[in-house]
């Protein structure tokens, strides 16, 4: 387990609770040190719901630090998928 190709997401796992996805968010948007695609008129607000917010921060996160698999771990709420979950003009890294 290390490196995933270019073709690989990270998001949030389905049963991730409430309090992972914000810690999640929090974490990935201090890091990014920008979080404006999931913010009101960013290309990744709609749908507004917490996974998705988190899914589109976790996989920047994910992007940037190398698409290594703990880059996706989150205590356990992250998930590498093979499918782009990309969407209308929300474009996943």
């Amino acid at each position: 387990m290390g490196s995933c190709n270019s073709s690989s997401w990270c998001i949030a796992k389905y049963l991730a609770n409430d309090t992972e996805l914000k810690n999640n968010i929090l974490y990935v948007c201090d890091f990014l040190d920008d979080c404006k695609l999931i913010q009101p008129g960013g290309s990744c607000f709609i749908p507004d719901t917490l996974i998705n917010h988190a899914s589109v921060v976790m996989n920047e996160y994910y992007a940037k630090k190398g698409r290594n698999t703990w880059n996706c771990y989150f205590s356990g709420s992250g998930l590498i998928t093979q499918s782009d979950p990309s969407y209308g003009s929300c474009k996943y890294a």
